[in-house]
């Protein structure tokens, strides 16, 4: 609990005006994503304030649901991804603990009201000196391990809601589930982050077809920039805390998966795959 403990009280505290979601619909907003029903959206017309402020008061909401806090996401990383929603930075949100699958995972292929899948990284971080980084090099000194991620978000809001920026915000970044690939040792900083730079990162469908494909650099010109921004925007990680660094590409429907969904990192130690199967 400390974690989504911390991340309420520095955002209520530094948006001490924003207009929050109301308590009623917070409420509501979860009842609907726990059944997988499409949803109103959250402070349509707020502020990004307004949007943090609803942030803090969800996840204390889901918790209950979904476990702890685990780390924190950076979404609409990619410039296919901003160009979708209209966004002309990333936008930040959560990661909870029972949203975590194991490579292989069998995830049914309605998970949510509005199920889309991405081509993700996690890095894993080994101390709060990370903090303290100014450049990517430096963020990949304080990285323990690099993770293969597939996301599966929720998009959650019901056809002909606002998905923008400030509402995506308001719900987390559309947090349900994710399939994380084996642990990849950072033995050697300065090397992975060269490698997480010019890496190819591949999206392919269960059948092989190739959905997407595009360099390490496509997220923000190095992956670990978004823990940069995740950063400048008040974040502060601890030890074990998991970034999810965002997309490489465009978001896809299941029913383009063809049965299931793969990535694979080829520049990275052992070029590997990550993947899950949707019935």
């Amino acid at each position: 609990m400390r974690c989504s403990s911390l991340l309420l009280a520095t955002v209520l505290a530094s948006q001490a005006s924003a207009d929050c979601a109301s308590d009623a619909d917070i409420a509501g907003f979860v009842q609907d994503y726990l059944s997988n029903t499409a949803t109103t959206a959250l402070v349509p017309d707020g502020t990004m304030d307004d949007a943090l402020c609803t942030q803090a008061k969800l996840v204390t909401a889901m918790e209950p649901h979904l476990g702890p806090v685990v780390g924190y996401k950076a979404g609409l990383t990619s410039k296919p991804a901003q160009e979708r929603f209209g966004a002309s930075e990333p936008v930040q949100g959560v990661l909870f603990r029972n949203m975590m699958l194991e490579d292989g995972a069998t995830v049914p292929i309605q998970w949510g009201a509005r199920p889309v899948f991405e081509a993700d990284l996690i890095l894993v971080v080994s101390d709060a000196a990370i903090n303290e980084a100014d450049t990517p090099e430096e963020v990949m000194a304080h990285i323990s391990s690099v993770r293969p991620f597939i996301e599966l978000p929720d998009l959650t809001l019901a056809e002909g809601e606002p998905i923008t920026p400030v509402t995506l915000t308001a719900i987390g970044v559309a947090p349900k589930l994710g399939i994380l690939g084996s642990d990849i040792p950072v033995s050697d900083p300065a090397a992975m982050s060269q490698a997480l730079q010019n890496m190819t990162v591949t999206l392919s469908a269960a059948d092989g077809e190739v959905l997407a494909q595009a360099p390490g650099a496509a997220v923000m010109d190095h992956p670990a920039n978004a823990a940069l921004w995740l950063m400048s925007k008040g974040i502060e990680f601890k030890p074990g805390d998991l970034i999810s660094v965002g997309s490489f590409g465009p978001l896809f429907p299941p029913a383009k998966g063809n049965g299931g969904a793969s990535v694979t990192y080829d520049g990275l130690p052992g070029n590997p795959t990550v993947s899950v199967s949707f019935e």
